[in-house]
């Protein structure tokens, strides 16, 4: 952290972020939020080069393992953010400023009293939508079946995102392993993809 932080991380401002700045050219910005120990993150930069890629992580190990990765693998295209994703789209990210998002695995927290900390609600989607551009991809996965049927509920009911078949074969996600474990269990993995549609976010996001 101490010596590969000050290379690939972000130290919030007040300001909200300028990606083209952050990354030092104008291009394609992609967001993981909670992506573990970066595993997938890695891999997708390193097949993308021509996409920035911007990671958010709350749990330090995770993100160090993920500096290890990006020096190891000398990927100048991702940098990463040591925060709440919440607070991020509300105060750090611009409107219309992110052309794909990863949300893969996310805690499914099963048990139907803690449904309400699920990450996928109607107001976390409005965030996302506001910081998307109209046709950017939003591609979630799961190997929870209940949390999969949420999920897709959520989106459905979203004004701002249509379903959408896939995001082609250069851009489909890397196994984790969060994947190799919820197989080893038995469970089936979704992969649910919906595109950002051209209709304004006019509403407050609240919630």
């Amino acid at each position: 952290m101490e010596e590969l932080w000050p290379v690939y991380g972000i130290d919030l401002k007040d300001a909200p972020l300028d990606l083209n700045a952050v990354f030092g050219r104008s291009g394609l910005h992609m967001l993981e939020i909670g992506f573990g120990d970066g595993e997938a993150l890695a891999q997708f930069a390193a097949a993308n080069p021509e996409m920035d890629c911007l990671g958010i992580e709350v749990h330090e190990p995770g993100v160090g393992h993920l500096l290890l990765a990006l020096e190891a693998r000398q990927l100048g295209n991702v940098r990463l953010i040591c925060h709440d994703a919440v607070e991020i789209l509300d105060r750090w990210l611009a409107p219309e400023s992110l052309d794909r998002v990863h949300l893969f695995f996310p805690d499914p927290w099963p048990k139907k009293r803690h449904h309400k900390r699920r990450i996928v609600q109607a107001s976390f989607l409005d965030r996302l939508a506001r910081a998307m551009r109209p046709g950017a991809m939003l591609h979630m996965a799961t190997d929870w079946m209940p949390y999969a049927e949420h999920m897709r509920e959520v989106a459905d009911a979203c004004t701002w995102f249509d379903r959408a078949d896939s995001a082609g074969d250069k851009l489909i996600r890397p196994e984790t392993k969060f994947e190799r474990r919820g197989r080893r269990l038995g469970h089936d993995v979704r992969d649910l993809f919906y595109r950002r549609n051209k209709l304004p976010v006019t509403t407050p996001v609240s919630g």
